[in-house]
């Protein structure tokens, strides 16, 4: 008994030992691997904007939801990487992502899903995106003439944040004129074509595999095959007509066919490209000035009224009855009943709201409802700004003064809009990556995320367009 203890003593102060080794070799690890996985947080201004290029380890995520959210580019940066180190790059290969047409939602849609394909493609070279005006007699006539990437988005900006992500693709000017592409010229002489005409137009969905049943409004069930899938048909295009294979001596111009702006899972790559790559597309500053005046003015409303409120917030709506609506969607019955119902639910009565409308009669109806059930009051951009703002705002297109409304929405401390809206879907999406930034989940359809809500029927995957939730980049 008396040899026994020590021998115990020695026994436990070698398994504390063990223990405190065994401790200190797990922090290490662990620390690598979170190092390896996750690259320390690097912000820095590149060409006049803020870039935030590998992501953080030990501080909170950053508000993606502001119009001027930083680029953070490592997400996008992984991506182009592996494209790079996978050998799939295709010198030559161009990509023109002018194919898109209707409001801001849309187009910024559009645009972004096109890059995406684009950089599964292997494309080394892509067109600054063009956009599709619509008329400005007929909202309902999406298909006017192009105007460059300026029209609505920050041309400097993409070319920064693309350059910096993915510097293996080669930007060429946005102006449509094919002949400033390397090879070009020289190629359409060679076969005596217009530059247009070499443009292959292609279909994503019909590369990668059977779909089956699948609705033709789904997402594009095999993204991860579509790149292998693509090469492979333009080398079996070249062999079959005799080509040389692609190349910048012999380039191949690919747009895309219209109407696949909800292609793209954009959960499939993850919830760090997902709540990022958006951030391409920043709205152009005089557009972005001009929406905070707006919002400058909306709050002061909201702090006026405040004295016989508890707060002074202002609520901001989207009420999508113009005459290019569709008859299917909600009627304004639906949508200013849902809405004020929700105000109400919210603690609005008696406070302020921001419409959002390209409507004046029916911005006119709401207010009148609004002001009749919750003594709410509505007001409009064109109530906000004077002077000059106001001239400012006039001298821009329906289109524009939409990414003005778009601005102050995402300003707005709650918002109400309406699905199968794709501007209403944009605006909640965005709003959703305030809290959790590029580690958002994914929105809830159908549901409140204490933010924004949306009136809808969500019963049927396509009819309801439920499918551009899974397809909408934030």
């Amino acid at each position: 008994m008396t040899f026994q203890r020590p021998i115990a003593r020695r026994l436990a102060a070698a398994v504390i030992c063990g223990m405190t080794l065994l401790i200190i070799w797990y922090n290490q690890v662990f620390s690598a691997l979170s190092q390896t996985s996750r690259p320390a947080l690097d912000t820095h201004s590149h060409g006049g904007t803020s870039h935030s290029t590998t992501a953080p380890d030990n501080i909170s995520p950053a508000d993606l939801s502001s119009a001027r959210a930083p680029f953070i580019a490592w997400p996008l940066r992984r991506l182009c990487t592996e494209q790079v180190e996978s050998n799939s790059l295709v010198p030559g290969l161009v990509f023109l992502c002018d194919n898109n047409s209707g409001g801001p939602g849309n187009i910024r849609n559009y645009i972004l899903t096109c890059v995406r394909y684009a950089i599964e493609a292997g494309a080394t070279g892509l067109q600054i995106p063009r956009i599709r005006a619509r008329s400005t007699s007929d909202k309902a006539n999406l298909f006017k003439e192009y105007q460059p990437f300026g029209y609505m988005f920050s041309e400097a900006h993409f070319r920064d944040a693309m350059t910096e992500a993915c510097p293996h693709i080669s930007l060429f000017p946005s102006d449509g004129e094919l002949g400033a592409i390397p090879g070009v010229a020289a190629k359409a002489a060679r076969e005596k074509l217009p530059p247009e005409r070499m443009v292959r137009r292609i279909t994503p969905k019909e590369f990668g595999g059977t779909r089956g049943g699948c609705d033709p409004r789904d997402p594009n069930k095999h993204t991860d095959r579509f790149g292998l899938a693509f090469r492979e048909w333009a080398r079996s295009l070249a062999a079959d007509l005799g080509l040389q294979p692609t190349s910048w001596e012999n380039p191949m111009l690919v747009r895309l066919s219209w109407g696949v702006l909800w292609d793209w899972p954009v959960i499939r790559d993850g919830p760090e490209l997902a709540s990022t790559f958006g951030g391409l597309l920043r709205i152009r500053e005089d557009i972005i000035e001009l929406a905070e005046k707006v919002a400058r003015a909306m709050k002061e409303l909201a702090v006026s009224v405040a004295e016989s409120r508890s707060d002074s917030l202002f609520l901001g709506v989207h009420l999508r009855t113009e005459e290019d609506a569709l008859s299917q969607w909600p009627t304004y019955e639906n949508q200013s009943k849902g809405y004020l119902h929700e105000a109400e639910k919210q603690g609005f009565k008696g406070g302020v709201a921001y419409l959002a409308s390209g409507s004046e009669k029916e911005t006119q109806r709401f207010g009148e409802d609004a002001r009749t059930y919750l003594d709410l009051a509505v007001k409009s951009k064109y109530d906000l700004v004077h002077g000059q703002g106001l001239e400012e705002l006039k001298s821009l297109s329906w289109d524009q003064q939409a990414l003005v409304d778009f601005v102050v929405l995402l300003k707005s401390d709650y918002f109400v809009g309406v699905s199968p809206s794709s501007f209403s879907i944009n605006v909640a999406l965005k709003r959703h990556l305030q809290k959790d930034g590029l580690y958002t989940r994914p929105w809830k359809v159908g549901a409140s995320d204490k933010r924004s809500w949306l009136v809808g029927q969500y019963l049927s995957y396509w009819d309801d367009w439920i499918f551009m939730f899974d397809g909408m980049w934030p």
